[in-house]
């Protein structure tokens, strides 16, 4: 079993519709978008203990020294990057053992952090149950929403996980197959591509 000094926080951050946009607006707009929403993250990080591991496409890999600052983290990368003229922003975030090799951190922590990710909509912060549980009773500012079993790519069992926002923050847009819409808040939105979920009880 992994000590308290054996786990590690990851996020995972990525632009959904990145690829139509390329095709829409072509390479050099694209580009200028993922070096912009990086250089946002990067602000970022300082304040909430956060490390930059690497960026992968129009995505971004982050290591947290804290699941609170972790999911206030998310919700800042979010808020800070909502931009009609841009695709949104998903992220998703989980806790657990990781093994470092080099610059790089590897291990089913990290690979459900990044299936989650790929769960979220657009808009959204989804955080594990295991990072949830991890917070304790430090949520002040934040509201997790009903917690719901994914279905993660190459991942045998369902991840539990939860979506969260700020208390005092609007409703995220939520993109579905490219479609912005206003979300419930709390709510899950539900698009082509989206891993498969059941609600669960706690």
């Amino acid at each position: 079993m992994a000590t308290v000094a054996d786990r590690h926080c990851f996020l995972f951050a990525d632009l959904v519709g990145f690829t139509t946009l390329t095709a829409n607006d072509g390479d050099d707009r694209a580009a200028e978008v993922a070096v912009g929403f990086f250089a946002t993250v990067r602000e970022l990080l300082p304040a909430h203990h956060a490390e930059e591991v690497k960026t992968l496409g129009d995505g971004v890999m982050l290591r947290c020294s804290d699941p609170v600052l972790a999911t206030r983290l998310g919700l800042a990368i979010v808020d800070r990057h909502e931009d009609d003229s841009a695709p949104p922003v998903r992220v998703g975030i989980h806790s657990g053992p990781a093994v470092r090799r080099g610059d790089d951190w590897y291990g089913m922590t990290v690979n459900v952090a990044a299936r989650l990710c790929s769960a979220a909509g657009g808009g959204e912060v989804l955080v594990s149950a295991a990072t949830a549980e991890a917070c304790g009773g430090d949520l002040a500012g934040l509201r997790f929403g009903d917690r719901r079993l994914h279905w993660l790519k190459n991942v045998d069992d369902p991840v539990p996980a939860h979506p969260v926002q700020a208390v005092e923050r609007r409703p995220a847009s939520i993109w579905c197959d490219g479609r912005s819409r206003r979300a419930t808040p709390w709510r899950s939105g539900t698009g082509r591509g989206r891993a498969r979920i059941q609600g669960a009880t706690t």
